[in-house]
């Protein structure tokens, strides 16, 4: 009898483990093919998510900023004092939690004259602000405040003088330029040609939105900034402030170590948001390295950000270049290149661009500067 109930509970026993078996095989398989089938949705809607957040680039900067503060206050809140009990480094009386007893300590504080001096942080501006007119201003002095032209300031304003009135309100743009109201119809081509500008400029302005950032399609009624814009009546009386330069082409490698990468007319010079420079030329025309280097990242076929097919070129040193919107490139990561010789590609038009040209920056110490710092 007692063969037979031992014989049962085996029996039961490797039934049950048979059972767990086949069910934690079936679990896996199940969120195998769950985590398969994400994967595979994921990676056929990325761009569109990429697409999305480019689009609303800047608009999220403030909530997300705000967000990241509360949460790291949240935190410290919560282990503050965990900290402090367990660590007596963050109590406020160290003496008292090793058990020794300290008298409490004078302490002399240096305060400046300027100590609650407010100084404003430079942040660029992503929309039109009101300023009132503050006795002693002038237009000159409020454009140089804000960093725009005093043409500009008249045509936000509709103004046909320089007289100011103490107490009225501006608008200012963020950036010299036209504003522009959308209409029906009317495209960044049609816009920029009203405007005398280059689209490439209305695209790159960081806080202007599209309802698709590939094809610039935009909507009626939205406010538009047209970097660099001339007002329509002003246009053929109006001076640029910086005369039309020409990129003379790879010539002798400068003492800075960097040459043209190739020729043609500049239609962007750098930015704060658009620090570099934009070289325009015919499709197919070849771009040469700007400094000796090597290849250190090649992206081909993809948006990669509104790059385009890119090359990224490194020297021994901290400087680096970029090279963006190519038909075609010629070199591959790990490559050495020389300045004014080693092709790197194309020009093309793929990636954020309106027209044929070469996006070009460089770096120095991983930060991006002014390329005609290094070219001139």
């Amino acid at each position: 009898m007692k063969f037979t109930f031992i014989k049962k509970v085996s029996a039961r026993s490797s039934a049950i483990g048979k059972t767990f078996w086949e069910f934690s095989s079936f679990l896996f398989q199940y969120l195998k093919k769950k985590v398969v089938t994400f994967s595979v949705a994921f990676e056929k809607n990325k761009n569109k998510l990429v697409r999305f957040f480019l689009t609303k680039r800047g608009r999220y900067n403030r909530p997300f900023l705000h967000f990241a503060t509360m949460l790291v206050l949240f935190i410290g809140v919560l282990i503050g004092p965990f900290l402090a009990d367990t660590y007596p480094i963050f109590a406020s009386n160290t003496g008292a939690v090793l058990g020794v007893v300290t008298q409490p300590q004078e302490q002399s504080i240096e305060v400046s004259n300027d100590v609650f001096e407010t100084k404003d942080s430079k942040k660029p501006r992503d929309k039109i602000v009101n300023y009132i007119i503050q006795k002693g201003d002038t237009l000159s002095t409020i454009a140089v405040k804000f960093e725009v032209s005093t043409d500009t300031i008249k045509w936000a304003n509709g103004m046909t003088s320089d007289n100011l009135t103490v107490g009225e309100t501006l608008k200012i743009l963020p950036v010299t330029g036209v504003a522009h109201k959308v209409a029906t119809g009317e495209s960044i081509y049609t816009i920029a040609k009203k405007y005398d500008t280059e689209p490439q400029k209305i695209v790159d302005f960081p806080f202007n939105d599209f309802a698709n950032p590939e094809t610039f399609s935009l909507v009626a009624g939205q406010m538009l900034v047209v970097p660099d814009g001339v007002k329509p009546a002003d246009q053929p009386n109006y001076i640029r402030r910086q005369p039309e330069y020409i990129a003379s082409g790879p010539v002798n490698v400068s003492s800075s170590g960097f040459t043209w990468p190739l020729r043609g007319g500049i239609s962007q010079f750098a930015t704060w948001y658009h620090m570099g420079l934009d070289i325009t030329a015919d499709v197919g025309t070849p771009i040469v390295a700007a400094h000796d280097g090597t290849v250190s990242k090649v992206s081909l076929g993809t948006w990669d950000y509104g790059y385009g097919n890119n090359v990224y070129v490194e020297s021994g040193g901290a400087a680096g270049s970029h090279y963006a919107h190519m038909s075609t490139v010629n070199v591959s990561v790990g490559q050495t290149v020389t300045a004014g010789k080693t092709v790197i590609g194309l020009v093309g038009m793929t990636g954020r661009t309106t027209g044929p040209h070469l996006h070009f920056e460089v770096s120095q110490n991983g930060s991006l500067i002014n390329p005609m710092n290094v070219l001139q």
